[in-house]
């Protein structure tokens, strides 16, 4: 393979993973629990809790807690997979090269 053509593909890679970037930080991922649902920007940004009230008591203050944690984390895992699956590819070219 000659250089020129091992260049090209570089650059080729290069607009594909920011082409990917972009894809991913534009795109919303919603995590969900019993009685919330929590909603992340591809670019780790928190943009919405929402807290189903009628099923809620006033007592249930560490449960929502638990609840709302667990909605982000999940939200975060979608993120993390979606990431993964997007950008494995180029790890797995470069562990050829090195």
């Amino acid at each position: 393979m000659n250089m020129q053509s091992l260049m090209m593909q570089a650059k080729k890679m290069q607009k594909d993973i920011e082409k990917s970037q972009k894809e991913l930080e534009n795109k919303e991922y919603t995590g969900k629990s019993q009685l919330v649902s929590a909603t992340i920007s591809g670019s780790n940004k928190l943009l919405s809790v929402k807290i189903d009230m009628d099923e809620l008591s006033i007592d249930d203050k560490e449960m929502l807690e638990d609840m709302i944690l667990v909605a982000v984390n999940d939200a975060i895992n979608q993120m993390e997979k979606d990431k993964e699956e997007k950008f494995g590819k180029y790890g797995q070219m470069f562990n050829g090269l090195m």
